[in-house]
Formats: C-alpha cells, structure tokens, sequence
C-alpha cells in the first residue's frame, strides 16, 4: 500500500488562463508507515501538492494513486477522502461546535455512522490525542489551551480512521511545549497506529528528528527525496534554493571547517553523541 505520484504537474488559473506551473512533473512514491517530512522555500508548491493527496485540487496532468485508487477519477475520491485526514495550518480555527465531543464527532457523523459507532470513534481520538474524554468532552473547544485546541482538531480528523494523516505546519503558532506535545502524538500515531505521517514544516530541526524521508521542493519541482541524513548532508545545495540545515548539522560543518574531522551526515543530537561515544572509545 502506498502513494505513487506520476508526472504531476499543476496550474492554476487567472481568468480562465493557466499561470506558470506550479507543481512540475512530481514522481515518487510515498510508502505506507512512513514520516515523510515535507520542506522548501515559501512559494515552491508545498501546501499546492498536499491539497493533491485526497482530491482537493484535481491533477491536470499526471496522476496521483492511493492504495490504488486514482485520484484522476471522480467517483474513486469519496474513497481516497477517507483513508487521507488533512490537518491544515491552525486548524484550530475550523472548531466551531459547541462541545470538543460535538466537533470531533462531525466527520463521522458526515459519514454515516450510528451513534454507538461514533461514540466510539469519538472515545478512541481523544484519548489518542491526549484530551481525557471525560473531562474534555462536554467542554467548549474555545475554553482550550493552543495545544489542547490543536490536539481536539486533529481529533476530528483521526475520528474518521485515515490511514495517511497529511499536515500542513501543525506547530504553526505553538509555544515549545505544545510543538512537543503534536510531534510526540504524531510519532504515537505512526508507531502505534501504523498511520502514514506527511508533514509540512519549516523547522530543520522538527524534521530531522522524526522524518523517515524528506521531499525538498524548488520552484514547484522534486529537488531531492531521500532520508534527513542524506539530505541534510548537502547543506551547501540547499542553502542555494534559501533553506538551512538542523541546528546540529550547522554544528558539525563549523567543526569540520576548523579542522576537526566529522560525518556530515549526522543531523540530530542523538546521532551526534553515538559519534562521540563512539569516537572517544576509540581515542
């Protein structure tokens, strides 16, 4: 089970006339249980491409195939809309019912659902994000901290069973406890659930640390798709298209620069100290 992306390429319009493309003949393949970090410079077709996943934006050209049914026909889109959740940038701002139950409870009642299973669906997403459905079911979702409403948000999302969770900047606007609190659910999503993570953000750091693989987009175009490490480790190549690198790789390039030799490769803390360890035990 994956998601193949085949020679995507998108437009859009002004006045009925296509603009220059934004998505550029995009081919790869996104594979079930994977953390796919999605990162480029404002502009390159990043928020353009995701709308992709689950038919929000058609493709013109190219196709885009989940769990092999393609996106380009119509009548398979109710399908893929249900095993593809998108969480958008302050997705926050969507709550709008009168209790957090009401609001995670809507997408299943769009699909359906009878009561019993809603209740618990309802149940079961709460608990996953961290909201204690007893305590916070009842409650107004804007009587909620920014990260209990981000959770409560995400919620109404996971209440509908995706199997890929597509985000678009989820710590956008979160004080560091919150931006601990999303990334530590998602990597409780993706281990314990098995759910796909596809992640928007301009944090270096943030993807380092939890994508499996990263896509760097430039100007609507594939620059690179491999792991942190082997993408982090061409720092010069993408301080050209105006991204950086994790804090800990800018570390190790400066060392490397006054002469203290160290893989470049090596893009999280973590990574650094098992070289350290390492590299004292042979000292």
């Amino acid at each position: 089970m994956s998601i193949v992306i085949n020679h995507l390429t998108f437009a859009y319009t002004q006045g009925g006339k296509p603009l220059a493309p934004t998505l550029k003949d995009l081919s790869f393949t996104i594979e079930a249980g994977m953390f796919l970090g999605i990162i480029g410079h404002t502009g390159s077709g990043k928020s353009t491409f995701v709308k992709h996943l689950n038919g929000l934006l058609p493709s013109e050209k190219g196709a885009v195939v989940v769990d092999g049914h393609d996106l380009s026909q119509k009548n398979e889109r109710k399908t893929v809309r249900s095993l593809v959740g998108m969480v958008f940038q302050y997705p926050e701002y969507q709550l709008f019912a009168e209790t957090v139950y009401e609001d995670v409870a809507f997408g299943p009642r769009n699909m359906k659902l009878d009561e019993a299973e809603i209740k618990n669906r309802v149940t079961n997403a709460m608990q996953l994000v961290g909201l204690d459905p007893e305590r916070f079911s009842s409650r107004s979702p804007f009587e909620l901290s920014g990260g209990e409403r981000r959770r409560a948000a995400i919620a109404g999302v996971l209440a509908m069973h995706p199997k890929y969770l597509v985000l678009d900047e989820p710590m956008a606007g979160l004080d560091p406890l919150g931006r601990r609190e999303i990334l530590a659910l998602l990597e409780k999503l993706r281990t314990e659930s098995g759910c796909t993570i596809i992640m928007i953000s301009h944090s270096m750091d943030d993807i380092a640390n939890h994508a499996t693989n990263v896509l760097v987009l430039e100007k609507g175009s594939l620059f690179l798709y491999d792991t942190p490490q082997n993408v982090f480790c061409r720092a010069q190549e993408l301080q050209e298209i105006g991204l950086s690198v994790p804090s800990i790789t800018k570390i190790c390039i400066e060392m490397n620069e006054k002469g203290i030799r160290i893989p470049t490769t090596i893009c999280t803390e973590e990574a650094f100290l098992n070289w350290f360890r390492e590299d004292m035990r042979h000292a």
